[in-house]
């Protein structure tokens, strides 16, 4: 890699360290855009609009203090570590709470079960980390080199910050309380990549020398500083490792239920509308005209195919909800469940 000069590593510095008084320019205009990005973030995760959830990608200021928090790190300046690591928690608890805000006015009945935008969010799995590890050495590099800098608003829309917040939020709101925990999951995952990337980028670019030159504050760095973040992508993979995992055996469980729920609804002359699984409960979503086919039936059908470790949530479409247990030979009706 090449080597930053001093006017670059001042530049840096001037950029990602955000004042700490709430009045000044800096810090002003981080609230102010991230609750605006946050407004916007909601309103396009509940209007199901990918759109409008870009747009807030865009305008949403949380790179600059998560990046900031590994230039701290390399020049081991703790006072900057401290504040900005503090106002990427303040600002991720700020999203969530204008997330529950919305979800709280807005309410829906299905508890955005039908959301695109939701359940995109709410499945993080390994390949999301080595995504998040890719675009945070690019928006590193880009902040590097001011050659590149037009790539930043691209990194801004990869790197998703403020929509798995905003998500976590609104299932919150609607007491989604494991959906929430995994869309927070995916915000982990990006800000622990950013920072790892962030920091090997600006090591590799020498940046400490540079900051040196330019008179900023730099400290002795310790090998253990990378040992620390090493460690905090590791913990967040361990649970992305375990969700593409599930994410795998549910897409199995639900090709296999397929062809049976086929089967099952073809008797009745009913439609199957969907077959999905989630954290290995089978949902099927079934439409017709009365009398509607036997739950009884397609329980005893999947557990015939090899699937009776498996729960089922039968959905009659403008109907009623039944949840047939495991090992069981009957059904019970209830309300959809949605976690």
């Amino acid at each position: 890699m090449g080597k930053v000069d001093a006017a670059a590593a001042r530049r840096m510095a001037d950029s990602l360290f955000i004042e700490r008084d709430w009045r000044s320019p800096g810090s002003s205009r981080f609230w102010v855009l991230l609750v605006l990005a946050s407004v916007i973030a909601g309103a396009g995760v509940v209007g199901d609009s990918t759109a409008t959830v870009i747009g807030a990608m865009i305008v949403a200021p949380l790179m600059t203090p998560i990046l900031g928090t590994a230039l701290a790190l390399v020049l081991a300046d703790r006072p900057h570590v401290v504040r900005s690591a503090l106002l990427v928690l303040g600002g991720a608890v700020a999203v969530v709470c204008v997330g529950m805000l919305l979800g709280w006015i807005v309410s829906p009945p299905d508890a955005f079960a039908g959301n695109s935008q939701v359940s995109s969010r709410i499945s993080p799995r390994l390949i999301d980390l080595f995504a998040a590890l890719a675009t945070g050495t690019v928006g590193a590099f880009a902040l590097v080199r001011t050659d590149i800098s037009d790539a930043l608003p691209g990194v801004a829309i990869a790197i998703s910050l403020v929509p798995p917040l905003a998500v976590t939020g609104l299932l919150i709101a609607v007491h989604r309380y494991h959906d929430a925990g995994e869309s927070a999951l995916l915000f982990a995952t990006n800000v622990a990549a950013i920072v790892a990337t962030g920091t090997l980028v600006f090591l590799g670019y020498r940046v400490r020398d540079a900051a040196r030159g330019a008179g900023l504050a730099v400290g002795a760095f310790h090998g253990r500083t990378l040992v620390a973040v090493a460690a905090v992508v590791l913990l967040v993979a361990v649970p992305l490792t375990t969700g593409s995992v599930s994410v795998a055996r549910d897409r199995a469980l639900a090709a296999d239920a397929g062809p049976v729920a086929e089967r099952w609804a073809a008797a009745g002359a009913w439609q199957i509308a969907s077959v999905d699984a989630r954290n290995g409960v089978v949902l099927i979503d079934v439409l017709g005209l009365p009398p509607q086919p036997a739950p009884t039936a397609l329980r005893a059908a999947l557990d015939r195919a090899g699937m009776a470790d498996a729960d089922l949530q039968l959905r009659l479409v403008g109907g009623r909800t039944h949840w047939c247990a495991a090992h069981s030979p009957t059904c019970t009706v209830e309300h959809a469940r949605t976690d």
